[in-house]
């Protein structure tokens, strides 16, 4: 099928790494122009080298978007690089484990800032861009909103309101034509999570015990699969589709486990 992304500029942040990496390789092959914003440069142009030498458009910028303002900053560099703006995925995040017994003031405010307020910031500056193109929103969510987890209070909260702006947003951008999805993860293997796993006494042991408990496949879901479903959500291909969570999830959140 083709996706008609041919040349379109997409921002994907956190794009360097993991699932975003997933999704920035995914739509270059598509023969989009997708453009990295992440706070690692060498991370950055590793995958910039890559798909250049492949013949593939890619761009990137660097910003750190626990700062509000590299946020403006940032989108304000894409558009002199490229002149426009089809498509936002917000991606960046981390699963810090601000809890609610160990955590402070300070720790919730801070983790707000890495996974959830450059969610409306880059939106927020984009939009401009995106009323001009009719493009489009996919911001990236967890399961965690749903089922909980336990010790992560900050990253819960944040994934909860990446699921409401997703709705918010959809409606408030209707008159534009401008749509909003959001693709929501659970057991999806990316180095952040190899990390996660790692600090636990038994990484082996716990790793089956979650793949036991995904439905279909006994498998973790790959980046390649959300990259897929947000490829779609971006592309016209899902013209009549807005204000949907899409759950990408090997039936995880919502089927019995027990199956």
């Amino acid at each position: 099928m083709d996706l008609r992304l041919k040349d379109k500029v997409i921002v994907v942040t956190g794009g360097a790494k993991g699932i975003g990496e997933g999704i920035v390789r995914l739509l270059a092959g598509e023969n989009a122009c997708p453009v990295i914003v992440g706070r690692n440069e060498a991370d950055n142009l590793r995958l910039v080298s890559d798909l250049k030498s492949q013949g593939l458009q890619v761009g990137q910028v660097v910003a750190e978007l626990t700062k509000p303002e590299d946020n403006a900053l940032a989108v304000t560099q894409v558009l002199k690089r490229f002149g426009r703006i089809d498509g936002l995925v917000n991606n960046a995040g981390v699963n810090d484990g601000v809890s609610l017994e160990n955590g402070s003031y300070e720790m919730f405010l801070a983790s707000l800032h890495k996974n959830l307020i450059h969610y409306y910031l880059m939106a927020l500056h984009c939009l401009p861009a995106l009323k001009e193109s009719k493009g489009s929103i996919v911001n990236i969510g967890s399961k965690v909103a749903d089922t909980g987890q336990g010790g992560t209070s900050a990253y819960a909260a944040s994934n909860g309101a990446r699921n409401a702006l997703t709705r918010e947003w959809a409606v408030e951008l209707l008159p534009y034509g401008i749509r909003v999805n959001a693709v929501i993860v659970a057991e999806c293997y990316t180095p952040l999570y190899e990390a996660w796993l790692q600090t636990l006494p038994d990484p082996e042991e716990k790793l089956r015990s979650i793949v036991s408990k995904i439905p279909l496949g006994r498998r973790m879901t790959t980046a390649e699969e959300i990259a897929s479903a947000v490829a779609f959500l971006l592309s016209d291909v899902s013209s009549h589709t807005t204000g949907q969570l899409t759950y990408v999830d090997g039936g995880y959140t919502h089927l019995d486990r027990s199956l």
